[in-house]
C-alpha cells in the first residue's frame, strides 16, 4: 500500500491490525515516520497523548498500532510462548511495516516496555530501515524484580482492581493479562535475555527508564550501555516509575524531540 493511508484495520492473512495515524501536516520530513509500539497490556488509547504530543514536536508524522491479542486487533490465534517478543519483532512487525509504508521512508521506533524491546529486536534485525530508537522502561533481561512486580499485578486483576483493561481490551483482556503474567513468571521463562539478539543495532538509540520502575531496575542500561556502546543515550529519571511518558510527559517529550533533533534530524542534514 502506496505510501501513506487513513484506514482503522489492516488485514495480515487473517489477522486483523488496528491502527491509527498521526499526521503533521506542515511536516518538512515526510521521508521518516515515527511508530509507536505499546506495551505488554497496551492498546492505542492507553498511550493517551503522548504520540499526538512526540509527533507535534518533532514535526514528524506517526503511526500508532496494536499487536494481535490487543484492544481492536484480533484475539491469539495460538498459545504465547518463550518467543513472543521475537515474533512480535521479527513476523508481525516487518509485515505490518512493508504493508504500510513504502520501502523509501525510514522509522523511528518509540516502546514502552514490550514493545521497546521489540524495537531494539526489530531494529537489529532490519538496520536499514531504522533511523532511530527511543525505548522506554524496556527489558533487556527478565530480572527478579520484574518477575517480583508481576505478583501483586496478579492479586491486583484477580481482585478486580485492574477491570479498566477491560475497556480497552474487551472480552480479551484476561487472556491478554494472563498470557503477560504467566509467561514472564514462567520457569522457562527466566533465563530470557535478549543482549545477543540485538548486537545488530546501528540506529542511534535514547533509553529512559524510571528509578522506581516495578519491573526493571538499573541493570537494564548498564546492559544497553555495554551492548550498544557511544551509540546509545541512556537516561534514569528519578522519582518515575514504569510509565515515564505518562506520568512526566512533558518533560520526556522534550528529553527524546532533543536526542532525534540532535542525533538525527540535524546529522541527516548535514
Amino acid at each position: 500500500m502506496d505510501p501513506f493511508f487513513y484506514m482503522p484495520i489492516l488485514r495480515i492473512d487473517a489477522i486483523q491490525i488496528n491502527f491509527e495515524i498521526i499526521p503533521v501536516p506542515s511536516t518538512e520530513r515526510d521521508d521518516l515516520v515515527v511508530v509507536f509500539l505499546h506495551e505488554a497490556l497496551g492498546s492505542i488509547p492507553q498511550w493517551r497523548n503522548f504520540p499526538t504530543f512526540l509527533c507535534k514536536s518533532t514535526g514528524l508524522n506517526g503511526i500508532v498500532y496494536e499487536r494481535q491479542g490487543h484492544g481492536k486487533s484480533s484475539p491469539f490465534s495460538s498459545q504465547r510462548d518463550k518467543n513472543y517478543l521475537h515474533n512480535s519483532a521479527l513476523i508481525e512487525l516487518p509485515r505490518f511495516i512493508e504493508e504500510i509504508l513504502s520501502p523509501e521512508k525510514k522509522i523511528i521506533l518509540v516502546g514502552h516496555s514490550d514493545g521497546g524491546s521489540i524495537a531494539l529486536l526489530y531494529a537489529s534485525a532490519f538496520p536499514k530501515r531504522v533511523a532511530g530508537i527511543v525505548t522506554l522502561a524496556a527489558h533487556v533481561l527478565n530480572e527478579p524484580e520484574t518477575i517480583a512486580g508481576i505478583g501483586p499485578a496478579i492479586d491486583a486483576f484477580r481482585l478486580g482492581k485492574l477491570d479498566k483493561l477491560k475497556n480497552y481490551h474487551g472480552d480479551k483482556t484476561e487472556d491478554l493479562f494472563f498470557a503477560w503474567a504467566n509467561t514472564w513468571t514462567a520457569e522457562y521463562f527466566r533465563d530470557w535475555n535478549i543482549t545477543e539478539d540485538i548486537q545488530g543495532i546501528q540506529a542511534p538509540t535514547l533509553v529512559l527508564q524510571g528509578q522506581l520502575d516495578q519491573y526493571g531496575t538499573e541493570k537494564q542500561l548498564v546492559i544497553l550501555k555495554t551492548v550498544l556502546g557511544n551509540n546509545v543515550i541512556t537516561v534514569m529519571l528519578p522519582g518515575l516509575g514504569h510509565h515515564p511518558h505518562l506520568e512526566a510527559m512533558e518533560s520526556c517529550v522534550e528529553q527524546i524531540s532533543n536526542f532525534l533533533q540532535t542525533e538525527i534530524l540535524k546529522k541527516q542534514h548535514e
